[in-house]
């Protein structure tokens, strides 16, 4: 093993470490990879900025755009909830054709945007039956993966796949060639996502007539000690905060000082201030009887308050949101959205910063204070989802139909081979603009740049691997495992393997980080075993596109983490039966499908 194979696998598994500990943001840390590999000589300047003028990356842009411009419609959802109705009120027919029709539309946009919208819709039909959020909403990130894996704009990662695929000479992958196996895939996920999964969840967020029980969620704000209030003079402990209203007081906060040690045994003063973390049933119990002033109360004026209709909503931080990466007083969010965060949940870790000075994550769930008369514009952007109930309707905006008609025509042309895929998509992309169907800055903020940034910027690893050899070690290696076999079934062992690893590595980095990485193994596998390289190909696109048993296994589960109070247990318990299944079934009709020889 030369000195560097060695750096390089130890490079690698540090990048793994950092991605699996969420460290940096993921783009930061391919960024960081690629400079690393530039300055270590290990790439030149053309080939570590090779990932931006690749076509996977540019057609994943001009995907997020046109998927913007669909969404923008509100055709999606009438449609599904057009579907849904045939099911004529049984729930096994309506769920089923919900998650079904989620499913195909994956297919044919990107499946993050097809989830934030259908996560509302999948909270109605929850209501509609009676069911918990969590019985619904992991089988709706389910079948959107599943979806994913019909079609080769179905998921960025057989875009940048096939991207691989063309630099190495190898026949491009076909437009449905996926269809075979992703049907499959598919109607197993489905059954399973309606009479199995629904078994191993429990049901941790309650029924409600809206969206979800907000009594049940657990949030963070903040309160201040008013000069009327009983816990002057007292300690939390002496007025049993924790034990009479389930709240637990995190920091004290006095003169601009913080206080996090003994906080149970501190008396409080007049104007402190009280960083908590519960629910908004208790909160507003605790406001009443300790008379204690909720954000809305020190920051919104009484004919604020009185003088409009109100309500209460909670919203995602989507994908590609503006609002990742800054705060609350950095983007202005009162004056910005008209409207109000009275609290801030992230599932997994406890906040600690006062709210206005939390940096927002995607997936974060804000609960939302804002008049009924701002709440559809409120809906409308682009910067959250709002788990409402709300108007599902065409929204008739210039050219709304072309965006509808466009997409269906990019897959058909460039099935047929008339055009390149990147092609048929910046043509799409170029009329929705000229014919004013979506604008220049509606484009820009559809994009989900950190996506294309990591993308960009991991792809140059792979052909750092090859460079140093590692690819042909890993390969190598890979390819011994079937020597425990007989001739004819190691190439099927070998393949299984590299569908499995596909997976595990997926659970813990980026499904596009792990495609990248293993791409060039399996080319390797193949030559070694002196069999075609399709299989192995197709083997990484399924196995990196279908993480079922994590939250950080694909971006979908992440979305639907809060809004169902899962637990990361949940996802395993829910997912790693499916992944088995799935597993199996790659492991023999991918040979069939695409034959070894």
């Amino acid at each position: 093993m030369t000195p560097d194979v060695l750096f390089f696998l130890f490079l690698l598994g540090l990048v793994l470490v950092v991605l699996a500990r969420e460290v940096f943001p993921i783009d930061v840390t391919a960024l960081a990879f690629m400079a690393i590999l530039l300055v270590g000589g290990y790439l030149d300047i053309s080939e570590a900025i090779s990932g931006f003028s690749n076509k996977a990356v540019l057609t994943v842009a001009a995907m997020f755009i046109l998927s913007q411009a669909l969404t923008k419609t509100g055709f999606l959802e009438v449609l599904v909830a057009q579907l849904e109705r045939l099911g004529g009120g049984r729930k096994t027919v309506g769920i089923f054709i919900f998650l079904m029709a989620t499913s195909l539309i994956s297919g044919f946009i990107n499946n993050t945007a097809a989830v934030a919208i259908f996560i509302p819709l999948a909270l109605q039909l929850s209501a509609r039956f009676r069911l918990s959020p969590s019985k619904i909403l992991i089988p709706l990130s389910y079948a959107a993966i599943c979806g994913g894996t019909l079609t080769l704009i179905g998921t960025s990662t057989n875009l940048l796949v096939n991207s691989m695929v063309e630099t190495h000479g190898f026949p491009a992958l076909r437009m449905f060639e996926f269809a075979k196996m992703g049907l499959i895939f598919l109607l197993v996920g489905t059954v399973y996502s309606i009479w199995v999964a629904p078994r191993l969840l429990k049901p941790r967020a309650g029924v409600s007539s809206l969206t979800r029980n907000y009594s049940m969620s657990p949030y963070l704000t903040e309160f201040r000690v008013a000069e009327a209030s009983p816990l002057i003079g007292s300690t939390c402990l002496e007025r049993g905060v924790n034990e009479n209203y389930d709240i637990t007081i995190l920091s004290i906060i006095r003169d601009g000082t913080r206080h996090d040690t003994n906080i149970r045994n501190t008396k409080l003063q007049y104007g402190d201030i009280l960083l908590a973390r519960g629910t908004l049933n208790n909160f507003v119990r605790f406001r009443e009887e300790e008379k204690v002033l909720l954000l809305t109360d020190v920051k919104m004026s009484q004919s604020e308050l009185a003088g409009q209709e109100s309500v209460v909503v909670e919203g995602l931080v989507t994908p590609g949101s503006s609002l990742i990466g800054k705060n609350l007083k950095e983007v202005d969010f009162r004056n910005k959205f008209g409207a109000f965060v009275l609290a801030i949940r992230r599932e997994g870790k406890t906040l600690r910063e006062r709210i206005a000075h939390i940096v927002l994550h995607f997936a974060d769930t804000l609960l939302i204070h804002v008049a009924r008369s701002r709440l559809n514009s409120l809906a409308d952007s682009r910067d959250f989802a709002i788990l409402q109930e709300h108007d599902i309707r065409l929204h008739k905006v210039r050219f709304w139909w072309l965006a509808i008609v466009l997409i269906p025509l990019i897959m058909i042309v460039a099935a047929a081979g008339i055009v390149d895929i990147l092609q048929a998509s910046l043509i799409g992309v170029v009329i929705l603009l000229i014919l004013r169907s979506i604008t220049i800055n509606e484009s820009y903020e559809s994009i989900n740049w950190s996506v294309i940034v990591m993308m960009a910027a991991f792809i140059p690893a792979g052909i750092a691997m090859e460079k140093t050899g590692t690819a042909a070690l890993m390969g190598n290696a890979i390819a011994g495992l079937g020597q425990s076999f007989p001739d004819t079934l190691a190439p099927y062992a070998v393949l299984s393997a590299t569908y499995l690893i596909a997976v595990l590595l997926t659970s813990i980095m980026s499904n596009n980080a792990a495609a990248i990485v293993l791409f060039p193994i399996a080319v390797d596998v193949a030559m070694h075993l002196g069999v075609d390289s399709r299989p192995f190909i197709f083997a990484i696109c399924f196995g990196a596109s279908t993480c079922f048993m994590t939250p950080l296994g694909y971006q979908t589960n992440l979305m639907v983490y809060g809004p169902g109070q899962y637990r990361f247990s949940d996802f395993v318990r829910a997912g790693a039966p499916l992944n088995l299944v799935l597993w199996i079934l790659a492991s023999i009709l991918i040979p069939v499908f695409w034959p070894f020889h």
